[in-house]
């Protein structure tokens, strides 16, 4: 790593850019800059690496452009209802899991059995990437889905992947992530980001005619806080998504009672699935 220097990330920046819009590029900047802080700071690494004046994320400024031109990130009830009924499984579980709880392609890949009480309805799984405990009603379709979905679970390859709820046909954990190592020749680092969620997701989308620019998998956790923040709940559905509250409430706030959490989610399985009502002649 003592070879690497910053015109390297200048360049490694430009690669992706060419492959990737603003977010993800951001998302992949982070991701190389955590990795090789930790390797520093472990002592992996004899020197702390200077990733240079160009290897940043995209100022916010380019960010509300892209997502102007490109739309809303979020699904209409329609789009979903159709999702979830051509969806197979795991990847219907997976979907009900990111609308009923706000869960990310990342939440569902990394999901462990344990955080699953299937008898009492509830998910409680922190978020990886902020720490905030999550614990969320599970809507009744959602429970039977991921019955179905664990019942015909392949058997893991890995014995660090035993303990999660989904595995792919091949026996793997369906999100892998890696920086590779330098070439000896042109000293670019490659990204080896495989999330199948992602992947699959969007072929679905492409099958049944909606895919559109910068809408994927966590379109999904888009939709769940615009939808549940009509239920005028805003605690409680910050709690669901596994938001930092900075606000000297949270210092004091010790629970959040379930009914609370149970509104939030049930008003956006009303707004999902509305009951019709049917028109009684006379």
């Amino acid at each position: 790593m003592i070879d690497v220097a910053s015109d390297d990330f200048d360049r490694l920046r430009q690669s992706i850019a060419k492959q990737w819009g603003p977010t993800r590029l951001g998302n992949e900047i982070q991701r190389v800059r955590s990795v090789l802080k930790f390797g520093a700071e472990s002592g992996l690494i004899e020197k702390p690496v200077l990733f240079g004046p160009t290897f940043k994320k995209p100022t916010r400024k380019v960010m509300r452009h892209h997502r102007a031109k490109n739309g809303l990130k979020m699904f209409e009830a329609a789009e979903l209802r159709a999702i979830i009924a051509a969806a197979t499984q795991p990847m219907k579980a997976m979907v009900l899991l990111g609308i009923n709880c706000g869960f990310g392609n990342g939440d569902v890949a990394n999901l462990p059995l344990k955080a699953l009480d299937l008898r009492a309805g509830w998910v409680r799984f922190p978020r990886p990437k902020t720490g905030i405990d999550r614990r969320i009603p599970l809507w009744p379709k959602t429970i039977e889905a991921i019955k179905e979905a664990i019942q015909d679970r392949p058997e893991a390859k890995d014995r660090a992947d035993a303990g999660l709820v989904f595995i792919t046909v091949q026996g793997h954990r369906w999100e892998k992530a890696a920086i590779s190592d330098p070439d000896p020749e042109t000293k670019k680092i490659r990204i080896l980001n495989n999330n199948a969620v992602t992947q699959q997701f969007s072929k679905l989308l492409r099958r049944l005619n909606l895919k559109r620019p910068g809408l994927a998998f966590y379109g999904l956790r888009h939709t769940f806080e615009t939808v549940a923040g009509a239920a005028k709940d805003q605690i409680a559905v910050d709690a669901i998504m596994g938001h930092v509250d900075t606000t000297m409430a949270a210092n004091y706030r010790e629970r959040i009672d379930d009914d609370r959490l149970k509104a939030v989610v049930d008003y956006v399985y009303k707004w999902l699935f509305p009951v019709v009502k049917k028109n009684r002649s006379k």
